[in-house]
C-alpha cells in the first residue's frame, strides 16, 4: 500500500491530546506505522550528563500513529488522499478540493 503521509506534509491531528493541532511531518516510520510531527505529542525526557551532552530535562516529539493524522488541504482542514495519473506521472490529490498535494 502506498504511503499517504510523507515527510514534509502539513498534517492535522484527528485524535489524542493534541486533537485539532497542525504540524509538519519530520519523519515517517513505516515499520511502526507512526510519524513524528513538529510540535505534536511532546514528551519530557531526563538525560544523564555524558562527555558530549549536558544533563537536564528535555522536551521532544514522540511518534504518533498514522491513523490519528490527516493531510491538511489548502484550507488547512483535514482531507483524505487520492491518486491521479497525468501524462504517466502519479501524484497525490486532496479529496476535498481536488488540488495536488505538494510534499
Amino acid at each position: 500500500m502506498a504511503a499517504k503521509i510523507k515527510k514534509g506534509d502539513k498534517v492535522v491531528v484527528l485524535a489524542g491530546k493534541d486533537k485539532g493541532k497542525t504540524g509538519q511531518v519530520l519523519q515517517v516510520i513505516p515499520s511502526e506505522t507512526r510519524a513524528i510531527v513538529q510540535g505534536i505529542n511532546l514528551v519530557r525526557r531526563h538525560q544523564k550528563q555524558t562527555a558530549s551532552n549536558d544533563a537536564g530535562i528535555f522536551t521532544k516529539e514522540a511518534p504518533i500513529h498514522l491513523s490519528n493524522l490527516a493531510v491538511a488541504d489548502a484550507n488547512g482542514k483535514p482531507t483524505r488522499v487520492g491518486y491521479q495519473i497525468k501524462d504517466g506521472v502519479k501524484s497525490r490529490v486532496a479529496k476535498t478540493t481536488g488540488d495536488a498535494i505538494d510534499g
